[in-house]
């Protein structure tokens, strides 16, 4: 009875094993594949008649002291804004100020972003359509994009929310973490942009080349805080008092690169 008993237990785990495994593997292989640009998305930054910035969002560093005073703060601090103005904050006390006390109040700001989602939609604005018609013809044609336009793609929060500005800064920062790709809330594709990206038309059929501009959705929630900088002595501290967290989303344009969708019709 032991034998048998033993026998099943190493058939089960033969089974239980493999699977986890395979499991643990595709993980990383989901993560790899969240910004993968698919083959009908193509890079225009070397076509677009519009010069798009290339600037990335400015990641600011803490001085060494507002980076001590943020690590010993209850409410993690993220926001470049509010760094900015620490970094400016002179914070001196002097070390002989035996019992000096202060409590300065900061403002109320958004101090961080926390993710929950973020997705590619290929197709989040429809900025161009070219048609060639090959009805009557006896041979193949060809066809290639060729921007009618200049389009503006804006992207924006899906609500209403505290110092949006700052919120969105750290929105974009945050989705850049999750996928190599230019994101920026507004950007431009320039009339006469054209890519060698040649589709054939047989005779009798109408080819149509829709280009559209993509965007990353970006979803996750927002914490806030009045911040004070507590002063004892020579001793400085950072306190976060009034802590709420507010849900919030996203559309950001991906910049200087567009999807395309061709398809043929008779009549």
């Amino acid at each position: 009875m032991k034998k048998i008993i033993s026998i099943m237990i190493i058939a089960i785990l033969t089974v239980i094993v493999p699977l986890s495994a395979y499991a643990k593997d595709e993980k990383p292989k989901e993560a790899e594949d969240k910004g993968k640009i698919p083959s009908h998305v193509l890079n225009i930054s070397k076509e677009n008649t519009y010069p798009n910035s290339t600037k990335d969002e400015v990641v600011l560093e803490p001085s060494e002291l507002v980076e001590e005073l943020m690590e010993e703060s209850d409410v993690r601090i993220e926001n470049p804004e509010l760094i900015k103005m620490l970094n400016e904050t002179s914070l001196r006390p002097s070390p002989i100020a035996i019992g000096y006390r202060g409590m300065v109040y900061m403002g109320h700001w958004p101090l961080n972003y926390d993710s929950s989602e973020t997705n590619v939609n290929w197709e989040y604005q429809k900025i161009n359509s070219n048609q060639l018609n090959n009805i009557g013809g006896d041979t193949q044609k060809t066809m290639s994009y060729n921007q009618a336009e200049e389009k503006h793609i804006k992207g924006g929060l899906t609500a209403k929310i505290d110092n949006p500005d700052q919120v969105k800064k750290m929105m974009i920062l945050e989705a850049k973490k999750d996928m190599d790709l230019p994101l920026s809330f507004h950007t431009v594709v320039g009339k006469g942009t054209k890519k060698n990206n040649s589709y054939g038309i047989p005779p009798k059929k109408m080819g149509y080349l829709d280009a559209y501009a993509p965007a990353v959705s970006e979803k996750g929630k927002v914490t806030f805080g009045e911040v004070y900088l507590e002063l004892k002595g020579s001793n400085k501290k950072i306190v976060v008092k009034n802590v709420t967290r507010q849900g919030i989303g996203a559309w950001i344009p991906i910049q200087d690169h567009v999807s395309f969708t061709f398809n043929l019709k008779s009549n």
